[in-house]
């Protein structure tokens, strides 16, 4: 890559934009324990963004930072060129930013559908006493708008098939693949995906690493990902992040990190070739 003030190209040709969103010398400290210390990098439109590192390196609390969850101690959050000032996680959601979780977070006894309609509620304007007065409101008509949303979301994903089934019946892969389908129904510029592939078999992180691909070509979805699988992370990757106990170590393209000692010392343990 060359100056990339404007974006670049991938090596497969896909055109990448600008800055996005920029973490500008973040810190984050529980008491006396630093959890993230002066790292910065940025995250630019259209491309898949992984955070990776060992367990403890500070993966998660970056990623709750970008959501909202905390506060950092020090630094800044820029977002579409504006400095973002403390939020709630449901105002950070309204600007355009979803999440999955490495634990999955979703409500067992409803169903698929049902589930992935509450990523709709930040785009939802009828409050609840025209949805009370429905037949005279628009809000009959604003429920219709989003479940159209959400179908198209559940044939993209292919889940047609357990659209009605409560979410507690379904194995863990397919869990995993609501969670997104209700992080896309949020119409996301930035999706953060934590550990995605986690808990997975070999076929279903295949399915997996396929509609994240198909949601960043199709969608134009910036993706933020964390992901312990280093073939799945330099498989889909544009560019990485590295940390190891809340420092940042590493930076740059798939190829460029995995040819970082620094990298391979402290996580990778060799060198891929």
């Amino acid at each position: 890559m060359n100056d990339m003030s404007d974006g670049y190209v991938t090596a497969d040709g896909r055109q990448i934009g600008g800055v996005l969103m920029e973490m500008k010398n973040i810190t984050l400290k529980f008491g006396g324990v630093t959890a993230i210390k002066d790292i910065s990098f940025d995250v630019r439109a259209g491309e898949i963004r992984a955070i990776i590192g060992p367990n403890g390196a500070g993966k998660s609390s970056m990623l709750n930072v970008i959501s909202g969850f905390y506060v950092p101690t020090e630094g800044e959050v820029w977002f579409k060129g504006v400095k973002r000032g403390p939020m709630r996680p449901y105002q950070v959601a309204r600007l355009g930013i979803a999440r999955t979780f490495q634990n999955i977070a979703l409500f067992d006894g409803m169903s698929v559908l049902d589930n992935i309609l509450t990523g709709r509620l930040t785009l939802m304007k009828k409050g609840l006493l025209s949805q009370a007065a429905w037949w005279w409101s628009g809000a009959a008509q604003e429920e219709y708008e989003h479940r159209e949303k959400v179908e198209k979301i559940i044939d993209f994903l292919e889940i047609q098939n357990i659209r009605k089934t409560p979410v507690g019946r379904l194995p863990y892969g397919l869990k995993k693949r609501v969670e997104l389908a209700r992080a896309l129904a949020a119409e996301p510029k930035i999706l953060l995906l934590d550990e995605p592939m986690a808990g997975m078999n070999v076929e279903e992180k295949e399915d997996m690493s396929r509609f994240i691909l198909d949601v960043n070509d199709e969608f134009g979805t910036t993706i933020v990902l964390i992901e312990h699988d280093m073939g799945v992370v330099m498989d889909l990757s544009d560019r990485v992040v590295v940390m190891d106990y809340g420092k940042k170590i590493g930076d740059g393209t798939p190829d460029e990190v995995r040819t970082n000692q620094d990298v391979i010392d402290a996580y990778l343990g060799v060198a891929h070739d």
